[in-house]
């Protein structure tokens, strides 16, 4: 077994920006009634020409220009959505096709909102059993595909996106990328939906505030603790990006007292598995964590899946 950490990040976010005036045209709303329950106030919008898979890609691409790597260099792609219109190929091998990569593995998972940071462990563990030396691991979601714009409780919430991560191999003992701790619900599942033909998404709101804001803290804790990390030494927090009045309270549950706490879901929407990573992304790139520094990451979501890990910043 090996050690592993992440090389690099990048994000991507399409040119189109939707405001809270903008939706006020759309459905029976308000900027005032959006930032009071929800805290966004901006989402980017792909076009109907820009699929996920070029999300995807874009991300990767800066990914691996600031790791100083080439697209060959990466033998695992591991892409963490859950709004690709398309069965096969995957994402992940559209995604390889797009950047001309050779031979790499190439897997989609889907676990909603939770999905980066699923993907994140499962090329944590590829590089570690020697099955792959250097992966991508991309969350990328196009969430306003899927959304009804009639309903002012969902389409206010989303926006699109990518991130991604470059995850090698390192020094043997290196832990870089902390041990994950994942779950899930399942009697609950039907809390958060993307059903139907097309899929639309829907969610019963109250009860995925109560279960995340109560729930959730104890869990961030015990990932902490799976990585011999005290909440108050954390540098960042970054939750999935889903609500400002689920990330407030949970971050300050888990006691996070000297940490920066991602919030770009004021300007970016919930953006699904993208959420996390793009967050991280823009954190590193506006110098905001040090390298070095540890971070929670905690995806929570669809499924009422959970999965976190303490990472160091690249």
């Amino acid at each position: 077994m090996t050690g592993t950490r992440i090389a690099a990040l990048g994000h991507y976010q399409p040119a189109q920006v939707l405001t809270n005036a903008d939706l006020a045209e759309l459905v029976d709303t308000s900027d005032e009634w959006i930032t009071s329950r929800v805290g966004i106030r901006t989402r980017h919008v792909a076009g109907p020409d820009e699929p996920v898979d070029e999300m995807a890609a874009h991300a990767a691409a800066k990914a691996l220009a600031t790791a100083g790597l080439a697209p060959t260099d990466i033998d695992l792609v591991v892409v963490a959505t859950s709004t690709a219109i398309d069965r096969s190929p995957n994402t992940a091998a559209r995604v390889a096709a797009r950047l001309a990569m050779t031979s790499p593995a190439t897997l989609d998972l889907n676990v909603v909102c939770a999905g980066f940071t699923h993907a994140l462990a499962t090329a944590d563990h590829a590089v570690r059993a020697g099955s792959a030396t250097r992966a991508l691991v991309i969350g990328a979601d196009k969430m306003t595909g899927i959304t009804d714009w009639t309903d002012r409780t969902t389409c206010v919430l989303v926006g699109d996106g990518a991130g991604a991560a470059v995850v090698e191999a390192a020094p043997e003992g290196t832990d870089a990328i902390g041990p994950v701790l994942w779950g899930s619900v399942p009697e609950m599942g039907h809390a958060v939906r993307i059903e139907g033909t097309p899929p639309k998404f829907a969610q019963e709101g109250q009860a995925v505030y109560r279960w995340a804001t109560t729930q959730l803290p104890p869990i961030a804790r015990r990932v902490c603790e799976r990585s011999g990390i005290a909440p108050e030494e954390l540098a960042a927090v970054v939750l999935h990006q889903a609500n400002l009045r689920i990330i407030e309270p949970v971050a300050r549950k888990i006691g996070a007292v000297n940490a920066v706490i991602a919030k770009d879901v004021t300007e970016s929407g919930n953006t699904s598995a993208a959420s996390i990573p793009m967050a991280l992304s823009k954190l590193v790139e506006r110098g905001e964590v040090a390298s070095g520094a540890p971070a929670l990451l905690f995806g929570f979501g669809g499924n009422l899946s959970y999965a976190g890990q303490v990472v160091r910043i690249p």
